[in-house]
């Protein structure tokens, strides 16, 4: 709890907090299930070397339960949220660009198919959600530093006031 209570601290308190909470709640999931519809459909497939795609859906699970994570525990970081939503809208765009004109005959005859991009389309809009809500990286790794920032922006107002 207190990882989540440090995170709460860290937020500016307004009622947008409530809708934070909530988007990351949701793209967290979304991004969840779109990585375990990824392995249930490629790990039983794995013994066939002739078809890449279950070694990319391995790596693609990976990568997007990685994000999820990250997601949980980090700040709010705008290009988190832009790889969270770019990784998902990645997936649907694969799967529109193999299955081509059959998309939508492959994707009703597939339950596992339509779950996963369900998924990845509630979790990019989330993952975009958060985006335009959290502030800039700069200001949030500011705030992580009590203050104090990398950048020339934030260290010139403060020089030109001392």
């Amino acid at each position: 709890m207190a990882e989540s209570e440090g995170r709460t601290d860290r937020s500016d308190g307004s009622t947008g907090n409530t809708s934070k909470r909530a988007l990351r709640i949701v793209a967290v999931q979304a991004a969840a299930v779109s990585a375990a519809a990824h392995l249930l459909w490629a790990w039983p497939r794995l013994s066939d070397p002739a078809d890449p795609r279950p070694y990319v859906l391995v790596l693609a699970a990976a990568f997007t339960a990685v994000v999820a994570a990250a997601t949980l525990r980090a700040d709010e970081y705008r290009r988190l949220y832009a790889l969270g939503a770019g990784t998902l809208a990645a997936s649907l765009v694969g799967y529109v660009a193999w299955h081509g004109g059959a998309t939508v005959p492959a994707l009703s005859a597939d339950p596992l198919a339509i779950v996963g991009k369900a998924a990845e389309v509630v979790g990019a809009i989330a993952f975009l959600g958060l985006y335009r809500l959290a502030p800039p990286t700069s200001v949030v790794v500011a705030r992580r530093t009590g203050g104090a920032s990398d950048g020339d922006g934030a260290e010139r107002p403060e020089s030109d006031d001392g």
